[in-house]
């Protein structure tokens, strides 16, 4: 395994195993929405990736149309997180990412601030920004420690279209490549909870 791959992989298992997984989502889908339980991918595979230097960056999209395709287990951590920060109406997730950082050096400090999104070609800001790990607020990395926060970008964000992850002076549009992953898998959740593409 190589060492990108490595530190990818201790960031998920780190999170995996810091939230609790929550009861089982036995609410009717959102009209549109994928029906719950029948997703298969795992979290990186929805999931934007940027490198700073010695920061890596793991942004996760926390909208229902998103979580709902993700593994059983990995969806009902993350809908956990959305039902404990969501506002009300927009329980759905709407607007909501969950941001990891990691690095393999010691010591490499972050600004939270500068984690942005460019959606239709305007920049967006997080409304508010709600620290998951304790020593967040020190905005220092420790050597090969997690560091995770909810962004909520409150004018919401269409998930559908390009969106383009900004930190500081670099930028990731991977989102163009994830998001036909999401929707073919969309159409396999359909199929196997019986409603159909």
């Amino acid at each position: 395994m190589s060492t990108r791959r490595g530190r990818l992989a201790l960031l998920l298992a780190v999170g995996a195993c810091t939230i609790a997984p929550g009861p089982p989502d036995t609410s009717l889908p959102d009209v549109g929405a994928p029906p719950t339980g029948f997703g298969t991918l795992r979290q990186e595979d929805v999931s934007i990736t940027l490198r700073s230097g010695d920061l890596s960056l793991l942004v996760t999209p926390l909208h229902r149309s998103v979580t709902h395709v993700t593994a059983p287990d990995t969806e009902r951590r993350l809908t956990a997180l959305v039902a404990a920060h969501a506002t009300p109406g927009r329980e759905d997730g709407s607007g909501l990412f969950l941001v990891s950082l990691f690095s393999d050096r010691p010591d490499v400090g972050f600004v939270p601030e500068d984690v942005q999104l460019i959606a239709l070609g305007f920049r967006l800001r997080p409304s508010t920004i709600v620290a998951l790990t304790p020593t967040w607020g020190e905005r220092r990395l420790r050597q090969r420690e997690q560091e995770m926060a909810v962004y909520d970008f409150a004018d919401g964000v269409d998930l559908e279209r390009d969106l383009v992850l900004v930190y500081g002076l670099v930028q990731s549009a991977q989102w163009s490549a994830i998001l036909p992953r999401i929707l073919a898998e969309r159409a396999r959740v359909r199929a196997r909870a019986g409603l159909g593409a």
